[in-house]
């Protein structure tokens, strides 16, 4: 995949996931590894461009008076040292594409079959149990280069942790503060500036993001509603995390390496 056609594909995944409040790490780095990226960059690459995303839509919910620190704050606590963790955690590319594999289709029918939001805002979550749920989402997001919060937001809405808008400013923040924390095990994890040398090819898909990320960030989905936009994310998503498993698939069978290029 040239390096063109993937900024492209960049720039439409920043959209998208920005106008629903997300950041769109799991598809950067699925789609790195399609493109047959070092893998050992490819969660570099995807919490750059999951930084440079949701950074505005925090900042937009910010000012919007939507972060209230005193209900998100038992999320973050654990969150950020476990995305610090997980970062460092060195894992074969086979597992590495596995749980990106498992955690994208997962992603995927949470937004397909994403629950209506009970709209209680005043719900009230126990500190251990919002603690546990940021801890285990902050590790997988540091493993795997994502922020986490595209699995935190289905279960917010099934307990009915807040309205809509709420639910999205906390995930922002979650992806913000853990895609930072998890890009600095990353970096350290790398050990050099050498290996960070492999990341100057995909230059042009910081810019791609910045201004997709924009877009779909002012754009507040008025060419579609939320509801179609978040099924043709679920759909990208899934095809994304099929054809990884199919990757997968031919590796156990050939017993030879990942076969997805």
């Amino acid at each position: 995949m040239k390096v063109a056609l993937l900024a492209s594909m960049f720039f439409v995944t920043a959209l998208l996931y920005a106008s629903v409040g997300f950041g769109g790490g799991s598809t950067y780095t699925a789609l790195l590894v399609l493109a047959g990226a070092n893998y050992l960059i490819i969660p570099v690459i995807s919490l750059i461009c999951n930084i440079l995303v949701v950074s505005g839509n925090s900042w937009r919910y910010s000012r919007a008076g939507l972060i209230s620190w005193a209900r998100v704050w038992p999320f973050l606590v654990l969150s950020v040292p476990m995305a610090w963790i997980g970062g460092r955690v060195h894992i074969p590319k086979t597992i590495f594409i596995g749980v990106l594999a498992v955690a994208l289709l997962f992603a995927g029918l949470a937004l397909l079959l994403k629950p209506q939001s009970k709209i209680n805002s005043g719900a009230a979550t126990s500190l251990p149990l919002s603690a546990t749920v940021g801890a285990g989402l902050g590790l997988l997001s540091g493993i795997v280069g994502i922020g986490g919060g595209i699995f935190l937001a289905p279960v917010l809405h099934h307990i009915g942790w807040g309205k809509a808008k709420e639910i999205a400013a906390l995930c922002s923040l979650f992806i913000l503060v853990n895609s930072v924390s998890g890009l600095t095990g990353q970096l350290i994890k790398l050990g050099g500036l050498e290996q960070l040398d492999l990341t100057r090819p995909y230059w042009l898909l910081i810019p791609m993001v910045l201004i997709g990320g924009y877009v779909g960030n002012h754009m507040s989905v008025k060419l579609f509603s939320e509801n179609t936009v978040r099924k043709m994310t679920a759909i990208l998503v899934l095809f994304v995390a099929l054809r990884l498993l199919w990757g997968i698939t031919l590796e156990i069978l050939s017993n030879g390496t990942i076969l997805v290029q």
